[in-house]
């Protein structure tokens, strides 16, 4: 096992791994830019280094500053926790060169599934169920109105190296072809510096499910069932839960098995996410996630487990501790994300935060790198917490989160609170009756 680990992350992610390795008795080392030096990540490490100034090139996605963080404090490992560097093969090989483990998989397995052509070809291959669409990237207009008219409209036009829906543009008929072609490879460019797009059949009223699984490296996988993420602003998720209020014991038994057999088929190691559109009992794969997901706490109270600390045993070589036939869903977990964001228009609110107090008490989890006086820095993702309930089934776990939601107190700036207080008046949310398109919806009402 190692004696120390690094974390190359910030906010609440490194606070987690934080406390995966204090549980395990390894030191853990906090990097942080001059805009963090009091963030509570680094004031929970057992030792930290300053790796540069706020912006996120010069210090968080700085190789050169990780690697000799590392190698200042002898830290045997690196944790990426997720975002920043979580996802770079780039990153990955550079740590493997200088002897150094990377806690996630492969340079190898990130560069395949990074691309989003690539990691449908290898889904593909692997008998994972795939969305209608191009075989490959569209290059031209006119390739792109030939695979529109071969797959039925709507269609929608994907960056290749897309994520966060940038990149994501529309055609519901051929009408519009044109105009999402250039405009999602001018966003491709501008925001991934790679144009490259591809074109998959629209779904009309999906759900977005997400199978996690975790590997070894050496051909044993297991998954952990599935989370239901759709409701979604500007395809960023708000609200994740596990189970799946419309996935059945079978179809999760059925999926689950064939995404743990292509991640075994390719010994791949760690935690990673196989996401899907899932529509009319049909899974259809849209891409893979090689890291741990921001809303890992619910598959990890369903099914007691931690994550963060599995991750860290197999990285060191040692054997995942549990087997498939030890992993039973029991119950139901919800988590909210939580943002330092002006409603309605959701425009970033950093600022300082002059009293907190996280919720408690039984099947409450608050998971937030915020304290009383801590200033928000206008650098970084407007993410500043996670509230994760658990409950014997899923009335029990909205009931918990309505409770917790009324003891959370965030003074000092806006947060997006006040979303989640109406979400949860609603039938649908109530009853788990919604899709993707759900969440835009009831917001283009409620903001009338």
């Amino acid at each position: 096992m190692f004696d120390k680990i690094l974390i190359a992350n910030r906010g609440e992610i490194a606070l987690r791994v934080i406390r995966a390795c204090r549980e395990m008795g390894i030191k853990s080392v906090a990097v942080h830019s001059t805009a963090d030096a009091d963030a509570m990540h680094v004031r929970m490490a057992d030792e930290s280094v300053c790796i540069g100034p706020p912006p996120g090139n010069l210090s968080y996605l700085s190789m050169p500053a990780i690697i000799s963080a590392c190698e200042i404090t002898g830290a045997q490992a690196i944790h990426p926790g997720y975002g920043f560097l979580s996802e770079n093969a780039a990153f990955v090989q550079i740590v493997e060169d200088h002897e150094i483990t990377f806690i996630g998989p492969s340079a190898e397995h990130i560069r395949i599934m990074g691309d989003k052509i690539t990691a449908k070809e290898t889904a593909a291959a692997l008998g994972i169920p795939v969305v209608p669409g191009s075989a490959g990237g569209v290059a031209t207009v006119e390739e792109a109105r030939q695979v529109g008219q071969e797959i039925g409209y709507p269609v929608i036009v994907k960056a290749t190296a897309g994520g966060g829906g940038r990149g994501m543009k529309l055609a519901k008929s051929a009408a519009d072809i044109d105009t999402a072609f250039s405009t999602a490879r001018s966003e491709a460019k501008s925001a991934f510096g790679n144009e490259e797009v591809y074109i998959e059949k629209y779904l009309a009223k999906p759900r977005h499910i997400e199978i996690q699984v975790f590997g070894d490296g050496k051909g044993n996988a297991v998954h952990l069932g599935e989370r239901d993420c759709s409701l979604q602003r500007r395809h960023q998720k708000v609200f994740e839960e596990a189970p799946g209020p419309s996935i059945t014991a079978e179809e999760r038994a059925r999926i689950g098995e064939i995404c743990a057999k292509a991640v075994a088929g390719i010994n791949y190691i760690g935690a990673g996410t196989v996401e899907f559109l899932y529509e009319d009992g049909e899974f259809y794969f849209i891409e893979m996630n090689t890291r741990l997901q921001v809303e890992h706490p619910v598959t990890e109270a369903v099914f007691g487990v931690d994550l963060v600390r599995e991750q860290i045993r197999v990285a060191a070589g040692l054997p995942m501790e549990f087997k498939q036939e030890d992993l039973q869903v029991k119950g139901h977990s919800i988590e909210i994300r939580l943002n330092a964001e002006k409603l309605p228009n959701f425009s970033p609110s950093p600022g300082k935060i002059s009293q907190y107090h996280a919720p408690g008490g039984l099947g409450v989890r608050m998971d937030s790198a915020l304290y009383d006086g801590y200033s928000i820095p206008p650098y970084y993702d407007s993410l500043i917490g996670k509230l994760i309930v658990y409950g014997r089934d899923r009335p029990e776990a909205l009931a918990r989160l309505s409770r917790a939601l009324s003891e959370l107190i965030i003074d000092g700036i806006d947060t997006t609170i006040p979303l989640f207080d109406a979400l949860l008046q609603e039938e649908a949310v109530q009853t788990g009756n919604y899709n993707i398109h759900w969440l835009e919806k009831w917001l283009e009402k409620a903001l009338d």
